[in-house]
């Protein structure tokens, strides 16, 4: 497999085939990880213009007879997921149970107003939650994903924890990367909204821990890169804030 050139594009380079992208406004991460003819997008931005610009970025930086084969949502979050049906075709993991939430209206109908209150416009919103994509595969416990080239990633169902339907993808390497959704948060505090797990959520990140090991790349859902030390102290402070060991 070719190396991919990330210079110039915005993105960041984490190994030879795995880059990730800090998107703006909500400074949430995208992950793509390129195998053999295949390729995973992990989240897809707040709005279908994010998806858009994804999909764009995928195709400049595989060629333009490339992209996105295979997408991995870590949480059902407007932020992680509205722009997942800028994708045709594409084949779409998530937590078991996310599936079931996007076929509620409620549910949809609150994703919408959420994702206006933080500031997408009412038009974008309703745009994304009128063709929102459930996963197509539903991941119970752990789910191997084969990219060929030899390049397998791991899709671990972790939650609830942050939300009801955490998933973290693991990509091996010399240095293990772990992307984490919003398990772990860099550039702020950790947020716990109304479909929190609060009491979960410091064992969810014993298991990154245990997915990635001690010298690990954790990934956050926002902000920069971050090591085992850091994810360490994040478990800490949750289950000081939230009173569980």
């Amino acid at each position: 497999m070719e190396r991919i050139d990330w210079v110039g594009t915005g993105w960041e380079e984490l190994a030879p085939r795995v880059g990730r992208v800090r998107l703006p406004g909500w400074d949430c991460t995208a992950g793509l990880v390129a195998g053999d003819g295949a390729a995973l997008l992990i989240d897809t931005g707040s709005s279908l213009r994010e998806g858009a610009r994804l999909r764009t970025d995928v195709r400049r930086l595989l060629g333009p007879h490339a992209g996105v084969t295979h997408i991995a949502l870590t949480h059902p979050h407007f932020d992680h997921v509205f722009g997942t049906a800028a994708f045709a075709g594409v084949e779409v993991y998530g937590a078991v149970g996310v599936d079931t939430l996007f076929a509620q209206a409620r549910a949809r109908e609150e994703l919408c107003t959420d994702a206006v209150r933080n500031g997408l416009g009412p038009h974008e919103a309703a745009e994304a939650v009128d063709v929102l994509v459930s996963p197509h595969h539903r991941v119970c416990g752990e789910w191997t994903l084969d990219l060929g080239g030899g390049l397998q990633v791991l899709l671990a169902n972790v939650g609830p924890a942050h939300s009801g339907h955490d998933l973290a993808v693991l990509v091996p390497g010399a240095r293990e990367i772990v992307f984490c959704g919003d398990l772990v948060e860099e550039s702020g505090e950790p947020q716990a909204g109304p479909d929190a797990a609060p009491r979960h959520w410091p064992a969810a990140l014993d298991r990154l821990l245990d997915l990635g090991g001690e010298d690990a790349v954790y990934m956050p859902g926002h902000g920069s890169a971050v090591n085992a030390e850091f994810v360490r102290a994040q478990r800490a402070a949750l289950a000081a804030r939230f009173g569980v060991s």
